[in-house]
């Protein structure tokens, strides 16, 4: 409770939104102890592809941004494996999915291949599947594979991990190297999470180190069950591109009060992959393009009012107000 709107939102924004220190910190010892874990698998069993030590343990998502909001639900992270003299090759022009043709020499990947020797990336998930259910503590963990990854949904932690098997290019023409992951289908398609992750950072310094904590509290009012939500990768470029842009307003009820604003009208907009690889990430369906502007424009009027509640010192209206916009679980005036 506070009398003051300007702490409720820091208090709001620390104690619900931002991630727990405590549980930060075991997860992130809880993913390095995995890893280790990983690492060991060819040295233990030599049917397992060697493991790429110098690029190893790529991580990825909104935990590695720093825009993941609480609690931590999954941990993404990619295991590189050593290609030994694997090549790729895109399996068609108009195809976004490559195929990986490994050499002779190359004995354990060998295990993996279809019949013209194409590294078939359902394979391997399943291998890294089979592989973490020997992991102490894991082996009665519930581990299912989805399109790209390995998801280990754990009993002792609220959070699972999604493991996903990838092999590093070397440069190509453009200067770039990439992560080939699995496509679902048996392929491998092209990621770049350092991209994301640089991205992120230096807008976010470009903004005084100010431009996270508010992508997580928009994070946060978009899981609202009022109206469909944005995907977190789109809504976080979202955002992006507005302090990309736009410098940070006076104060938190300025800047997000700009930020719906924003948005009632972005979410009509192409949005382009910042890594160059999947084009527009703005595909939502014209209908819930209309609801989200819909929302975003509620409150932003809302914000607009308690702004003006708080300029004529009136902080419990104001309170109310952003209680509508965040809901039940922001501080209440008193």
């Amino acid at each position: 409770m506070s009398k003051n709107i300007y702490s409720s939102i820091v208090q709001f924004s620390k104690e619900i939104v931002d991630l727990d220190p405590i549980d930060l910190k075991n997860a992130r010892n809880s993913r390095k102890w995995l890893v280790d874990k990983i690492e060991d698998f060819p040295l233990n069993d030599d049917k397992f592809p060697k493991i790429y030590n110098e690029e190893n343990d790529v991580q990825m998502g909104s935990f590695r941004r720093h825009t993941k909001i609480r609690p931590i639900d999954d941990i993404d992270f990619i295991i590189v494996f050593s290609a030994e003299g694997t090549t790729y090759q895109r399996k068609s022009s108009s195809s976004e999915s490559y195929e990986l043709l490994v050499p002779d020499e190359a004995e354990r990947l060998n295990l993996y291949t279809n019949q013209n020797l194409t590294l078939n990336s359902i394979k391997v998930v399943n291998l890294l599947k089979k592989s973490l259910s020997s992991v102490p503590h894991y082996e009665k963990a519930e581990i299912q594979r989805n399109q790209e990854a390995v998801t280990l949904n754990l009993k002792s932690y609220d959070w699972n991990f999604d493991i996903v098997p990838a092999f590093i290019t070397s440069s190509e023409s453009n200067g770039r190297s990439y992560y080939l992951i699995p496509d679902g289908e048996g392929n491998w398609k092209k990621t770049d999470p350092r991209i994301d992750s640089t991205r992120t950072t230096e807008i976010n310094k470009k903004r005084d180190g100010k431009a996270l904590k508010y992508i997580r509290l928009i994070k946060y009012w978009n899981r609202r069950a009022t109206m469909p939500t944005i995907s977190s990768y789109l809504l976080e470029n979202l955002i992006l591109n507005y302090f990309d842009k736009y410098e940070v307003s006076t104060n938190d009820q300025s800047t997000l009060r700009d930020l719906f604003d924003y948005l009632s009208t972005a979410i009509y907009n192409n949005c382009e992959d910042p890594k160059g690889i999947q084009g527009n990430l703005n595909n939502l369906d014209i209908e819930i393009k209309n609801k989200i502007s819909t929302m975003a424009s509620i409150a932003k009027t809302n914000a607009d009012n308690a702004i003006d509640y708080t300029s004529s010192d009136d902080h419990r209206s104001a309170h109310s107000l952003w209680r509508k916009i965040f809901g039940e679980d922001f501080p209440i005036y008193g």
